[in-house]
């Protein structure tokens, strides 16, 4: 190649053919990000990036097995590749041989779209948005609240080449919005969070009005004990502790005995069932508004994660089916070692199987319980029963004869996303929700509120 080129699919294309290497992987995301912040009723600042990440893996073949070698860089030019790969290389040549190692995914006929430009995001994604935005504001300020918070929108596009012949390409469009409303002397706020593809279907001004509500209800504050209290989650809860829950779902974890999904004596809980409810969790690469990667991409090798995996299809997978235990994460390795089906891990996560009532009609039949608004700063305490603690954020209501009647102090709680899916006793509608503790890893959820008639308040947090 004569003169340096910056397409994505040349330089996948030249990172393979300057591989000495006896397999190798090339992946490069090419990233284009923009957003707007605003802090009490007004933009303070908004912005467009652009950036692109190049990764090699490089597979040598040894007498006492395969070793792989994984590099990556930002900002790669052309005339840069040759020592990237190289490094990835040398850092094959040194490592021991890779308890994962499997054959490379074979090629299949090349993705149309491999040798087309990368999708890119720009300011015009919040053509609508913005002015929409600005009336909200106009709205909050003759209300008395204060709207801070700010709309991210990122496309990557990843192009997977391998020196098996695979060429896939995917775009990966992925929005959030984060909206806090605060009364003017802040000891009272709000937060409200959605997921979006094209910030087509997110709607400023209803959320502030919804937010204007909560904060009508914090007008009443009332003081309660640390105990257990049939506790409304609303979807955004619901996702955080699902996602947690999904990380934590190893095959072979669960077969060494390590994890909740280890079965007492030896062995996997598969089969079990973890519910009354008819509940099924699953994952769809096509779901519909929040569609992921059909295949996998490992930038890394770890847990049951594999960079030889690279290019294997994910197809969509029920972990649990109407309430039972169906499927725990392996690659084509943990698979092989445990015994468990093949099942990679994938882009979105799915409750299904509630009923159609709205988080608004489970209120109203509610006699005695709080309201949740969201969950953050979740962490691990028990593995063996996936024991979490964290925190109740923006908001925590008490509900008296299907209405909320105040706003209640925040505390923290100690719970397991299994313990609780056992013990709820009602599944609402399921609708398109953004996990807010872990919003910068995963956004594409979609739950039900549920309903906990002893969701574990272990202690009264004095934080907001």
């Amino acid at each position: 190649m004569s003169a340096p080129t910056h397409k994505p699919h040349e330089v996948v294309e030249r990172a393979l053919e300057l591989s000495r290497a006896d397999g190798c992987v090339v992946i490069a995301d090419e990233e284009s990000t923009a957003n707007l912040r605003w802090a009490g009723n007004a933009l303070t600042t908004n912005g467009v990036t652009r950036g692109r990440t190049l990764t090699v893996v490089a597979t040598v073949d040894g007498r006492e097995g395969t070793a792989s070698g994984v590099v990556s860089r930002s900002a790669v030019t052309v005339d840069e590749l040759e020592s990237l790969v190289r490094a990835a290389e040398a850092a094959a040549r040194g490592a021991g041989p890779a308890e994962d190692a499997q054959p490379l995914i074979a090629g299949v006929p090349q993705a149309p779209e491999f040798t087309e430009p990368p999708a890119e995001t720009s300011s015009a994604v919040f053509a609508d948005f913005a002015p929409a935005l600005g009336e909200a504001f106009a709205r909050a300020r003759a209300g008395g609240r204060e709207l801070y918070g700010f709309a991210n929108h990122e496309v990557v596009s990843t192009y997977l080449g391998t020196s098996t012949g695979l060429r896939l390409r995917h775009d990966q469009p992925t929005g959030t919005l984060e909206l806090n409303a605060k009364s003017p002397d802040r000891t009272r706020s709000a937060w409200a969070g959605r997921s979006t593809r094209d910030f087509k279907d997110v709607d400023p001004g209803a959320l502030d009005a919804e937010l204007a509500v909560r904060l009508g209800w914090a007008e009443r504050r009332v003081d309660l004990p640390a105990g257990r209290y049939e506790t409304l989650l609303p979807p955004t809860a619901v996702a955080d502790l699902l996602i947690y829950q999904m990380w934590s779902a190893s095959g072979r974890d669960a077969v060494e005995g390590r994890t909740v999904f280890s079965r007492p004596g030896g062995g996997t809980r598969l089969g079990e069932r973890l519910t009354e409810l008819p509940l099924t969790l699953r994952s769809d690469p096509h779901a519909p508004g929040l569609e992921s990667a059909p295949f996998v991409v490992a930038h890394s090798s770890g847990g049951d994660q594999s960079v030889f995996d690279n290019g294997l299809p994910v197809p969509a997978t029920d972990w649990i089916a109407d309430g039972a235990l169906e499927n725990l994460v392996t690659s084509r390795f943990a698979a092989a070692l445990t015994g468990l089906p093949l099942a990679p891990s994938l882009g979105n996560l799915i409750l299904d199987g509630g009923d159609d009532r709205s988080l608004e009609e489970m209120v109203a039949g509610t006699e005695r319980g709080l309201l949740l608004t969201c969950l953050w700063y979740i962490r691990e305490v028990d593995p063996a029963t996936l024991l979490l603690t964290g925190l109740t954020r923006d908001g925590v209501y008490l509900v008296e004869d299907g209405e909320v009647t105040g706003e209640v102090n925040n505390f923290r709680f100690n719970e397991s996303p299994v313990g609780l899916l056992g013990r709820a006793t009602e599944a609402g509608r399921t609708e398109k929700t953004l996990p807010r503790e872990w919003s910068d890893w995963f956004t594409r959820a979609a739950m039900p509120a549920l309903r906990v008639p002893d969701f574990n308040m272990s202690s009264v947090s004095r934080g907001v």
